[in-house]
């Protein structure tokens, strides 16, 4: 066991599954241990804790947990005094951000913001509820649903701000949105004491660069041919490469090998087009990381 270690905080519940993914793609083995919070991992130098997103902020505030991975919108939440190191644009179900919006039932008479004076908003994110209503003027009694808040309206609340990816939940529950409050992407957040700490703060980057060189990579594959130089050109033209490919001289001159980066998605329309101009030994092959 390292006498150092970095303790992580990583996100319990809707979260989880999308990090340990991302951790092992970006090679750090995470495995839940059955019936614990805490997490075992092939790097003795990190210590894992599950945590549930909401609390993250507040725990590496406060220096009991020295990083961490939470959404943008529970720092704002909580307010909190945190390092933010990276952003990680991964979610449950796709990369997008998710949004946290105002939702109302599809027949409901309230058609704006300025609709709520009065009104009953059931939410998990009350301080950003708050703020947003007295940036506008607007004054509503805003009450913290512990759950299930699609359901609410219109029996226990007039209106929603909730979280959502997709949007086919609130569709399910006969819900509307009017706007969205916020985007937020997941962070890789810091204490400011372990951000000052030269050892911690390595580290933390360490791990940011890993698991950003992971983020790169998804959907990607690489591509490896050879072709002839007089054939170079065109073959070049056919390729929407991440950055300059690759061109390597080989044994016989009169040839070149060419190693470059594109979208999985593209691969089964240029592969027969790069045959036709000329490539031949082409390689398919899957990346974990790209790192910039």
């Amino acid at each position: 066991m390292s006498e150092r270690v970095l303790r992580l905080a990583i996100p319990a519940g809707s979260l989880q599954e999308a990090t340990v993914a991302l951790f092992r793609r970006a090679g750090y083995n995470l495995s839940p241990e059955r019936r614990s919070y805490y997490l075992s991992v092939d790097d003795p130098e990190l210590a894992c804790t599950l945590i549930r997103a909401q609390e993250i902020p507040r725990y590496v505030q406060d220096g009991l947990m020295d990083a961490g991975l939470t959404g943008k919108d529970w720092i704002l939440e909580n307010d909190a005094a945190v390092v933010e190191v990276a952003e990680l644009a991964y979610a449950k179900v796709t990369r997008r951000p998710v949004r946290w919006v105002l939702a109302v039932p599809e027949g409901s008479a309230i058609r704006s913001v300025g609709d709520l004076e009065g009104k009953r908003i059931a939410t998990e994110i009350v301080n950003i509820t708050k703020r947003y209503l007295e940036e506008r003027g607007v004054k509503a009694n805003v009450e913290f649903s512990w759950g299930a808040t699609e359901a609410k309206p219109p029996e226990l609340a007039d209106a929603i701000v909730d979280v959502t990816e997709t949007g086919s939940s609130l569709r399910a529950n006969g819900l509307r949105v009017i706007e969205t409050l916020l985007e937020s992407t997941p962070r890789l957040i810091a204490s400011h004491a372990a951000w000052d700490d030269p050892w911690k703060k390595r580290k933390i980057e360490d791990l940011a660069l890993m698991l950003n060189g992971a983020l790169a990579a998804d959907g990607k594959v690489g591509l490896m041919m050879n072709v002839r130089r007089a054939d170079l050109n065109g073959v070049i033209a056919i390729l929407p490469a991440l950055k300059n490919p690759t061109i390597s001289s080989l044994a016989d001159d009169a040839w070149v090998a060419i190693n470059t980066v594109v979208e999985e998605s593209v691969v089964r329309e240029i592969v027969p087009r790069l045959k036709q101009a000329g490539a031949q030994g082409i390689v398919e092959y899957p990346l974990n990381k790209i790192i910039e």
